[in-house]
Parts: C-alpha cells; sequence; structure tokens
C-alpha cells in the first residue's frame, strides 16, 4: 500500500505548479488551467486524506468540489469567449472590460 505521504507530496507539488502557473503567465486560458491544477492537487489531498482515516467524507466533499469546478470552468470559459469577440485578445493585463 502506498504512504500517504507520498499522495500529500504529489499534491503540493501540483498545488504549488499551479500557483506558479497562475503567478507567471498572464494568458487567461493558462490561468483557467492552473485554477484547475490546484482544484485537483486539493481534491487529492482530500481522498488522501480520507483513505488514511478511513471515511467517505473526502470522496463527497471531492464529488461536489468537482461539480463546482465544472461550474467555474462552463461560466469562466463562456464570459472569455465573450471577451475575446469584444477585445480580440486573452491577456489578462489587456484586458479592463468590467472596470469602470
Amino acid at each position: 500500500m502506498t504512504p500517504v505521504s507520498y499522495f500529500m507530496g504529489l499534491s503540493a507539488v501540483l498545488f504549488a505548479i499551479g500557483v506558479a502557473g497562475m503567478i507567471v503567465r498572464r494568458n487567461l486560458i493558462v490561468m483557467f488551467m492552473s485554477i484547475e491544477l490546484m482544484l485537483n492537487a486539493v481534491n487529492l489531498a482530500f481522498v488522501a486524506l480520507g483513505r488514511q482515516l478511513g471515511s467517505m467524507d473526502g470522496q463527497v466533499i471531492v464529488f461536489f468540489a468537482m461539480t463546482v469546478a465544472a461550474a467555474e470552468t462552463a461560466i469562466g470559459l463562456g464570459i472569455l469567449i465573450a471577451t475575446f469577440r469584444n477585445r480580440a485578445t486573452i491577456d489578462a493585463d489587456d484586458l479592463n472590460l468590467l472596470r469602470w
């Protein structure tokens, strides 16, 4: 059986890669992928800890987190497509459409 510390380490590395992607890149698609990577890292940690504790609570939380992530992705990509049609760019620094 694989130790839980391996899963937690992998989760930490994935979360760090997601944070680095959010900080370094300014492309909105890459930023969305980084957010999804961070969410998946947290989901991995929930499942690993739930498995160690012998309860299904981690998997239930992951189910709801994946549902929210799917809705967030659908709405975010809809906003991204609408913004791209208006501004012809997906660079986060060039977008000031939602400001007053």
